[in-house]
């Protein structure tokens, strides 16, 4: 079990979940958005937008079914 392990680079794991206003967004998402006044984005460490989702739950279970590791944003 003292197996030595390569990891990869952590960093490139990691997601962030990030509240956002739907008031804040294109008119196009705030159409689809319906009558929901905020969703929850996912980013990468460099701050590329990688999904937009109604639920804090569902970003937390789609970073994991990805391999990720997510990190909410305050």
């Amino acid at each position: 079990m003292n197996t030595p392990q390569k990891f990869e680079n952590d960093e490139n794991r990691i997601v962030y979940v990030k509240t956002v206003n739907v008031a804040d967004l294109p008119q196009e998402v705030q159409a689809e958005a319906g009558d929901l006044n905020r969703l929850y984005a996912l980013h990468d460490a460099q701050g590329q937008q990688l999904a937009l989702v109604a639920d804090r739950r569902l970003a937390f279970v789609l970073a994991r079914q990805h391999d990720m590791s997510p990190v909410a944003v305050h």
